[in-house]
């Protein structure tokens, strides 16, 4: 039986995803991906014309994902702390979900490959910053809140780096997630 349209495509991403939660950080090959897969690498680019397209598909899922969440939360919460403080928790929680997604968020799995990837993710980390930017100036005028929010932006984001780092160069060991509670006071007082 023929696979549906967009199925196998699926099932490449999938499987190059699971291939990126291996802890010691391998290159992932494209005759490693075919292999695990059991086809050619000629069957691989039927669906994608590159490796970097294999990637960018996984951006894309990254991207559509999370700013979906981001959305929903800007949507729904008017107080602009509880806007930052959800949206920090959903790039962590994200990353501790999907440990070899974490490898593509950091650059990782990206080292070596097209430089428009890096390039896409750095546009990725600045349409977050914006995000929280926006949060934390929505927090400053609503009176409850009077740090400065575009460094505020910038320092929540390295602190949501600094855990994906963490988490992908422990080995997936040290959660994201892990003491959150309490670090996060030290950017919502």
């Amino acid at each position: 039986m023929a696979a549906k349209p967009g199925e196998r495509r699926l099932q490449i991403l999938q499987t190059l995803a699971s291939m990126l939660e291996n802890p010691r950080g391998d290159k992932v090959t494209t005759a490693a991906l075919a292999g695990r897969l059991d086809v050619s690498e000629a069957a691989l680019y039927r669906h994608f014309a590159s490796k970097a397209q294999m990637f960018e598909g996984l951006i894309e899922f990254i991207e559509s994902t999370l700013f979906s969440l981001v959305n929903k939360i800007t949507t729904d919460t008017t107080d602009g702390v509880a806007q930052a403080t959800q949206i920090a928790q959903v790039l962590l929680g994200f990353a501790e979900k999907n440990p070899g997604m974490t490898r593509v968020l950091i650059g990782d799995a990206l080292v070596s490959e097209d430089e428009r990837l890096q390039i896409r993710m750095n546009q990725f980390y600045e349409r977050v910053e914006a995000s929280l930017r926006q949060a934390f100036k929505i927090a400053q005028a609503g009176g409850g809140w009077t740090g400065d929010p575009a460094a505020e932006a910038n320092a929540l984001l390295a602190y949501v780096l600094g855990r994906w780092l963490l988490f992908a160069k422990s080995g997936f060991k040290r959660l994201p997630q892990e003491h959150w509670e309490t670090q996060r006071k030290f950017f919502f007082g």
